[in-house]
């Protein structure tokens, strides 16, 4: 079973909207899926109740429960739980990155969410566990976002090579609690969904687990 976490110290970064993304495209794809949500506010699981029955499985759970659902999720058989996390809520953030094989951090290409990557570093170093930086509501002009990058890998750390931009097609889905490569799939949204999801070493590990019995 492989467990991405969505974790950023920063609200408004897009952690939600791009868990939702990934845990759809991870259905899609063939595995089976569960996003927990550990955000109090349960934005993730309120867009998600939407669907109603359609999947993948949905949870929220509180952050000092998260290693036991978990355990449970594996021995349930998914191959894919994308956790979504609360900003700025240290210890929940911890907790996620702590069970996590990747944490997926998006970051706007602006000078304040820089500020808070450190704490995202730090907190996933604690955690011993891999960062992936993705640039996320990328606007179509400006300068912000290489210097972003810069900024970022300058710190030791990996940005993915696919970028987000601020496209509608990522936030008007959700009233049907939808994605965009659902209702648009030949947009550029959707392709920035897919593209990331390949670079996620996930088929490894759900080939692994479906073959040999083994939990993550």
């Amino acid at each position: 079973m492989f467990v991405l976490a969505l974790v950023c110290q920063k609200g408004g970064a897009g952690k939600t909207t791009m868990a939702i993304h990934l845990a759809i495209e991870g259905h899609r794809r063939g595995f089976r899926t569960l996003l927990i949500d550990i955000d109090t506010q349960a934005s993730a699981a309120k867009i998600m109740d939407r669907r109603g029955d359609e999947p993948p499985d949905v949870a929220t759970e509180a952050a000092g429960r998260l290693e036991r659902a978990i355990k449970i999720a594996a021995s349930e058989g998914y191959d894919l739980v994308v956790v979504d996390t609360a900003p700025q809520a240290d210890r929940a953030a911890a907790q996620a990155a702590q069970v996590a094989d990747l944490v997926i951090a998006p970051v706007q290409p602006s000078i304040v969410d820089l500020d808070a990557v450190d704490a995202t570093v730090d907190v996933c170093k604690l955690a011993n566990v891999p960062v992936l930086f993705v640039l996320n509501r990328v606007p179509a002009q400006g300068n912000e976002t290489d210097g972003t990058e810069a900024a970022i890998t300058r710190r030791g750390m990996q940005v993915a090579p696919v970028r987000w931009g601020e496209r509608k097609a990522f936030k008007y889905p959700f009233i049907k609690g939808m994605v965009a490569q659902e209702i648009e799939p030949d947009s550029k949204a959707a392709q920035e969904v897919r593209t990331l999801f390949d670079i996620l070493p996930i088929g490894s590990h759900a080939h692994v687990r479906r073959n040999a019995g083994a939990k993550a």
